[in-house]
Parts: C-alpha cells; structure tokens; sequence
C-alpha cells in the first residue's frame, strides 16, 4: 500500500516537472487541481487543451492571486472557475494564465502590477483599493457592513457603483466583482479564555493590520490594539507578543494558525473581503463581445463564491475543531453587546464617514443600502 503510494506520488512529480518544463505552468496548475496529475493520459489530454485554448485566443490575460489553487477548500477564491468562466463566456477569445500562490506577489503589489498594466487581473482585499479610492475602506468600520449579507448587499448596489467605483476607475482599475470570505472573528492564541463580551477583552495584546478603523474599534471595545505585519503574525501569536487576531476562520485555517490558538468568537464586526480588480486601459481595448463576456463570466463567479461560502467555512471548523478550537456563536443580545461599544454609530466614527464616503449623506446612502436585501442571498456564521 505504502509502496504504491509513493510510485503514485513520483508519478504526479514526473508529470508536474514535464508540464513546467515545457513552459505549460497553467496546466501543470490545471491539472493538479484536478487531481489529474497521478495519470500521464490525463496530463497529456489536459496540456494539450490548455495549448489549444491558447492558440485560439485573440487575448491572453494573466489572472494573479495570493493563494494557492486547493485554497478555495476553505478560503473560496474561486480562481479556476473564474478562469474557467472567463473562457467560455467570451468564447474562447480570452485565454487566462494563471498565476497562483503570490507567484508574482500579494496584496498591494498586485494592486501595483495590475494599475501599471503589467498584469491584466489580480484577487486582493478590498482594503488594497483605499489608497486609490477611499470610501472603499468604509468595509472596516465596524457592523456596518461585518455580516455577509450586508456585506454583499453594499458591494452589489447601485449606490456602491455610483460613489465607489468611479473613484476606482480614475485610478486606472475595474472592479469585476466582490469575493465574500466570510466576517473577521476573535481568535485566542492556546492558554487563552473564550471571549464573548467586550469585558472579555480587557487586558488582551489583539494583533491589528496598518487600518487606523481597526485599531480604533478594537481600543473601543476593551482590548489593547498591537499593530503587527501579517508576515510575522503566527510567531507573535506563538510568543505571546499578541494574544489574538480578527482574520476569518478560512484564513485562519489557509495561513497555518489551527495549531496555536485555543478559541474562536463570531462577532461579525467587518467582513474578510476580496476583489478582483481588471486594469482599466486593457479592458476598454477590448471589443464589446468580450467585454460583456469578461462581465459575465465575473458574475457567474460571483454566484458561485456565494454559494461556495458555507462549505468553505465548515471545512475550515471542522479541520480546527479537530486541532483543539473551540467555537462560539452569539446570540443577537450580545452582539448588540459588541456593536453598542464599537459599531458605526458612535459619534466616534463620524469623522471618519466624512473622511472616507465624501459626506453624511453620501455615507447615509451606503448605509441603506448595506441594509437593504439585493438580487444575492448568502449564507451567514
């Protein structure tokens, strides 16, 4: 048994190594998605489509993104069925190479490399966008837009497009649609006790990214905000340097933390949010056909994340359930809790509403609209 593994495994290696070799990484990519590799017909069968789509297509676009092809398991990134979609909505006019796992960077590096036209598609957070558009930094300010469903609703709206997506197109960008993760939660490294209140918090080193919105929320609501690079966050979470950390469940899973921590609260405080963002210029060389089918394909994908969603989480739980984790649900008393110390309607926030939305009552509009039901159902924590 163990011997036919391991032929099975240096099988799948051979096949890996010949795809990359002969400059076919997307189908290399392709293929172990699929569970393909282990078999040299399938591999072959799967290179040579790749080679044909390619060859057939009038654009080749390089998609981007910072998590491994498997990631969607737990962390619903959807980046081979937008690649898939993409193809088949234009008709085979688009070929999409993929370039997976942080291959040519994350985050605010692909932000750069798509502005600049060096790659014509990449996933990165929401919060990337800020520095080009503003109010797009709205999704952290606490409860206004932290469950799912009001996270979905904003992003969808008429009101999100006509204040927020202009502002991204001046900087050179199309927003081709929103990936919804799931909401931040607080994470307790091992030894630590459950938080379920906001006293719980009290004491607590929470480990914060740069957001000043974060910060402030989390010095809010009793803890005391520890800004640490992303990099070097599972060894302060380890050390003691922080005790706990707002990532989603799916990320926390995807990045290696089941291992360290002791509990998980769903306070529904901000959403873990992506995008996938288009160079402007590239896009608007298109013809039209394409364009609508590139359009399309991004709402099909869409459709899919949603749905994605609920299982993504479960897989996530279950595998840190099984490290020890404890999970802890909230009742709607005490969310009230949490957003009656820290939520977007303290007078606290206001500065910032004006700051990043333009006006009250532009910030207002986006308000109603992050409460009102869309054309989108997806599943809450």
């Amino acid at each position: 048994m163990a011997r036919d593994k391991m032929e099975r495994i240096s099988e799948e290696r051979r096949n890996f190594l010949k795809l990359t070799g002969a400059g076919g990484f997307t189908a290399a990519m392709v293929a172990g998605a699929g569970g393909m590799l282990w078999s040299s017909e399938a591999v072959a069968q799967t290179a040579r489509e790749e080679r044909e789509r390619e060859e057939a297509a009038e654009h080749t676009m390089t998609l981007a993104t910072a998590y491994v092809l498997g990631a969607s398991r737990s962390y619903p990134i959807m980046q081979l069925d937008l690649k898939e979609n993409i193809q088949n909505a234009t008709n085979g006019k688009v070929y999409v190479k993929l370039a997976p796992g942080g291959q040519l960077g994350a985050g605010g590096a692909l932000v750069q490399a798509v502005q600049a036209g060096t790659i014509q598609c990449a996933q990165h957070s929401l919060s990337n966008f800020a520095p080009f558009a503003s109010a797009a930094d709205l999704i952290n300010m606490p409860y206004f837009c932290g469950s799912n469903q009001r996270f979905t609703n904003l992003v969808t709206s008429e009101a999100w497009k006509s204040e927020v997506h202009p502002k991204i197109e001046t900087a050179g960008f199309k927003a081709l649609f929103y990936i919804n993760i799931d909401p931040r939660v607080v994470a307790v490294r091992k030894g630590g006790d459950a938080v379920i209140t906001p006293a719980d918090m009290a004491g607590i080193k929470f480990r914060v990214p740069g957001s000043k919105m974060l910060q402030q929320y989390y010095r809010m609501v009793g803890a005391n905000p520890t800004p640490v690079a992303w990099g070097e966050t599972p060894s302060a979470i380890k050390q003691g340097v922080a005790d706990a950390l707002d990532p989603s469940v799916g990320a926390l899973f995807v990045f290696g933390f089941k291992d360290i921590l002791s509990h998980v609260t769903f306070t529904q405080a901000v959403p873990d949010s992506q995008v996938y963002s288009m160079n402007l210029e590239w896009f608007n060389s298109l013809s039209s056909d394409v364009q609508e089918g590139i359009e399309f394909a991004g709402e099909l994908t869409a459709h899919q994340n949603l749905a994605k969603v609920p299982s993504a989480r479960a897989y996530a739980m279950a595998e840190l359930v099984k490290a020890g984790v404890e999970f802890h649900s909230l009742t709607e008393d005490q969310l009230a809790e949490w957003q009656a110390a820290g939520g977007y309607q303290r007078s606290e926030w206001d500065e910032f509403k004006v700051e990043l939305a333009g006006s009250m009552d532009v910030f207002a509009r986006l308000e109603e609209a992050a409460g009102t039901m869309g054309r989108y159902y997806v599943h809450d924590a």
